[in-house]
């Protein structure tokens, strides 16, 4: 049988953030196993260990509280003990407490925020600390985060710093990994989708319906096509890109005077 595309036989790939059919970690751990990929599990609860493990019956999942950080360094034990090396790992987490609603971006208070960071952002660098002597030297790393951290988005709030982090932390990760390997780091950072994760950001489905009209398309993003830039990434074919954060937004960001939209605004006034 000849070799795919992508080249992922048989390649190991440990997938943080699953949780449904829903999630960008599902259709990132489909496409892969799609192309001949091993995938490893890591959920937050058991809860998910359960749903995932309906989802791929024959992959094998563990259960990782990311804000913890002696059970991030169990897990990595028990990863190491039960494959010894892997090829790759794919970071699709993040968390915002919108419990009470959106608030003003200045009312952000420190514990949401700490806490935000600590999941989203944090965990990432622990991940590339605790797994980067077990990747395989040509391995790779990829996180999701977000189209732009420039847009003053209301009701997506602090969650915005937070990914400008993560972005940062994309290249300093590839930089600090290249001093003993040659692991890549990038990530996608997808426009608005529609996740289960997303559902729960207050105020979300009029700036996603929004988007969906900003597109060049007309149509709105599809959470495979962010998956699909992902799993790329992920991939040997991928190798001469590093350090980077890849838009996935259909156009989006260009079409700031989109004629369509303009009209209308105007018209409305």
């Amino acid at each position: 049988m000849p070799e795919s595309f992508l080249q992922l036989e048989k390649k190991k790939i440990l997938v943080f953030g699953i949780s449904n059919r829903k999630s960008v970690a599902y259709h990132i751990a489909k496409i892969l196993l799609d192309n001949g990929a091993e995938i490893i599990a890591s959920v937050q609860f058991q809860e998910q260990a359960d749903t995932v493990r309906k989802l791929f019956p024959d992959s094998p999942v563990y259960v990782c509280d990311l804000s913890d950080e002696k059970s991030m360094e169990e897990e990595s034990r028990k990863i190491k003990s039960d494959f010894g090396r892997i090829y790759g790992i794919a970071h699709s987490v993040a968390f915002a407490n919108f419990a009470d609603g959106a608030k003003p971006f200045h009312k952000t208070t420190k514990k949401d925020f700490l806490q935000s960071i600590d999941v989203s952002c944090w965990s990432f660098i622990k991940i590339a600390d605790l797994y980067g002597h077990i990747l395989e030297r040509d391995g790779a790393m990829l996180t999701i985060s977000i189209s732009t951290t420039r847009m003053a988005a209301e009701n997506y709030g602090y969650m915005a710093p937070v990914k400008a982090a993560l972005d940062s932390s994309i290249c300093f990760l590839a930089k600090s990994l290249s001093d003993f390997s040659r692991i890549r780091v990038n990530g996608v950072g997808a426009s608005l989708l529609k996740t289960s994760a997303s559902a729960g950001i207050p105020g979300y489905v009029e700036p996603y319906l929004f988007a969906e009209k900003a597109t060049l398309r007309k149509e709105a993003l599809k959470t495979e096509e962010a998956a699909n830039v992902a799993a790329f990434l992920l991939s040997p074919r991928a190798s001469g890109i590093n350090a980077q954060t890849v838009i996935v937004d259909a156009g989006m960001s260009i079409n700031f005077f989109d004629k369509d939209i303009v009209g209308k605004v105007v018209s409305a006034q």
